[in-house]
């Protein structure tokens, strides 16, 4: 169950950062809220994995899925580059993320 919990606390994480980015800079009330309802909804799932799993391991896919998330959403809505390069590079945290989550 903790490593569904860090799942959802993951893309929890990146839907907070679309908020953020859809707030444009908290301006906006409702993507500012849902900013803070993601964040928080994404805190309290890491600290339930916590409970269980390595806070090393958690902290990382954690982060892992966050930022890869976020690239991609990026990528995909906000037309950021899709440099091969990039995927490349995104492409390394997700195998990071498949790779810690084998060792532990």
């Amino acid at each position: 169950m903790a490593w569904i919990f860090l799942v959802i606390a993951g893309f929890a994480e990146v839907g907070g950062v679309l908020s953020m980015k859809l707030s444009e800079g908290f301006k906006k009330l409702l993507p500012s809220i849902s900013c803070i309802i993601f964040g928080a909804i994404s805190f309290y799932l890491l600290s339930l994995s916590v409970k269980i799993l390595p806070v090393g391991t958690a902290y990382a896919i954690w982060t892992g899925i966050g930022s890869a998330g976020s690239v991609l959403v990026g990528m995909l809505f906000f037309s950021e580059s899709k440099d091969r390069i990039r995927i490349f590079l995104i492409s390394g945290i997700i195998i990071s993320i498949a790779g810690l989550k084998l060792v532990s």
